[in-house]
């Protein structure tokens, strides 16, 4: 008695190979394709530089300054104008002025092509003003 070939068993067999195959080479070009997104960021360097300055109302206040969640200046200003330079270190920018006695918070939005920012404190309320 002749073997007969099972063409439908083979058949299954070929198209169980091939889904695999297509699910490798997508897991492989997702793989690829993080990787590569993460290295471009890593890679990211800013060249804008923010001047922050303080013109008027904060001599003898404890003051912090962040830029995001990090702290630039923690200490006590003892002159007027207080200027202080920083490159660009993220996509998007916050100034944080927290004044360390009451706690007290001001929040600016700082711009993507960096600039320069003067603040004054006026009846406890600090303002931004405008910009040159």
């Amino acid at each position: 008695m002749a073997h007969r070939l099972n063409t439908n068993k083979q058949f299954m067999i070929g198209n169980g190979i091939l889904a695999f195959a297509v699910i490798f080479v997508v897991v492989i070009f997702v793989y690829m394709s993080l990787r590569l997104q993460r290295q471009k960021d890593a890679e990211r360097n800013f060249i804008e530089m923010y001047t922050i300055t303080l013109t008027r109302g904060f001599v003898g206040d404890s003051l912090s300054l962040l830029i995001n969640d990090s702290v630039l200046v923690n200490q006590r200003i003892t002159e007027e104008p207080f200027s202080i330079d920083v490159r660009r270190f993220a996509e998007q920018s916050a100034l944080l002025i927290v004044d360390n006695a009451t706690e007290e918070l001001s929040l600016f939005e700082l711009g993507e092509r960096g600039g320069t920012y003067r603040f004054e404190k006026e009846n406890g309320e600090v303002k931004q003003l405008a910009r040159r």
